[in-house]
């Protein structure tokens, strides 16, 4: 592989196991954070291709049931099973994740869950947190689109990249610091089935989804060089869909906007927690979590306060969309 080690706004990993394509999918995903290395020893992901191990398990009681896998609590260890079709062990105290699955793509997936859920808490005690959106910029200024899963962000986010006025941050899921600054979490973009082929074909990979389906992802080398590292806080859209032929903006409160951060960056709906690899329970881990949401409510109120802040109701047609948000970024950034 061209690299397998990076490091993620300070959470340092490196890729190891036998299967070279489920490792390379993952290294091509974290390009951007290729070559860098914390202080401290990385985690270590083993992604092996083979057929589980159950005979060497324990004979123990599920602890916990997420709609992926069922989870088993070892000491230390968080047994991960994956309905028969793979095994992940999480072992803390040796900073060390193993996956083991005859499938490629269970493999790649469950790597990239687990990377998502790592990355997101040591973000946060840095005080950075991810908001669940597609994030451009436009001269040095960040352009967030929020909507729900499925609601259209790398559909939006790729009929932006159109224009080559705008640049990207992330099509899922930026971070954000105590200013309110965006930072780039860009580690490839999602296609429906039937946009694919408006890429390369040797950039584009199909994955068997464990929950929802097929999904085609672009490389991050396709559009590399289109990718700034921050951006300050400027055009803020709350997106809706509509069964309307024409998108619009509508000018959204300060309350209206932070209602709208709850769910996509506070809480983090739609973003991956990581509740199987955690498990918290303790009174002294949920008391840490309250601190995180005032940090994370902090960071959304500095970028709100920083942007402008609209409801973009979006129409049947993706280009106009784009257009409908570009416009309002060239009105509304140039000269502020």
């Amino acid at each position: 592989m061209g690299h397998d080690r990076c490091c993620v706004y300070g959470y340092d990993f490196v890729l190891r196991g036998d299967c070279t394509a489920a490792q390379e999918s993952l290294a091509e995903d974290f390009t951007f954070f290729a070559g860098e290395a914390a202080d401290v020893a990385p985690v270590e992901l083993f992604l092996n291709q083979g057929q589980p191990d159950y005979e060497g398990l324990p004979e123990i009681d599920a602890s916990f049931y997420t709609p992926r896998n069922v989870v088993y609590r070892d000491g230390g260890r968080r047994i991960l099973d994956f309905g028969g079709r793979g095994i992940g062990i999480y072992e803390p105290a040796l900073r060390r994740f193993t996956m083991t699955s005859e499938s490629v793509d269970l493999l790649y997936e469950a790597g990239y869950l687990f990377l998502l859920s790592q990355i997101g808490q040591a973000a946060d005690r840095q005080g950075m947190s991810r908001v669940h959106a597609a994030a451009m910029s436009h001269n040095g200024r960040a352009i967030l689109a929020m909507l729900p899963m499925g609601g259209g962000k790398s559909t939006l986010a790729a009929a932006l990249l159109q224009h080559p006025n705008l640049r990207i941050l992330s099509d899922d899921s930026p971070f954000l610091d105590r200013n309110g600054r965006v930072h780039a979490f860009p580690l490839r973009l999602g296609l429906l089935k039937g946009q694919e082929q408006t890429v390369p074909a040797d950039q584009v990979r199909l994955i068997e989804r464990m929950e929802f389906g097929p999904k085609y992802l672009v490389n991050y080398s396709y559009f590399a060089d289109r990718v700034d590292a921050t951006a300050e806080p400027g055009l803020l859209l709350i997106g809706r869909r509509t069964l309307a032929a024409q998108g619009r903006l509508e000018k959204a409160s300060y309350r209206t906007a932070m209602a709208s951060m709850v769910p996509h960056s506070i809480v983090g709906l739609g973003l991956f927690q990581g509740l199987e690899y955690l498990l918290s329970r303790s009174g002294r881990e949920v008391v840490g979590k309250v601190g995180v949401g005032l940090s994370r409510a902090r960071n959304a109120h500095r970028l709100v306060r920083g942007s402008h802040c609209f409801i973009l109701h979006m129409g049947r047609d993706p280009k106009q969309n784009a257009q409908l948000v570009l416009d309002a970024a060239e009105k509304l950034l140039e000269n502020s």
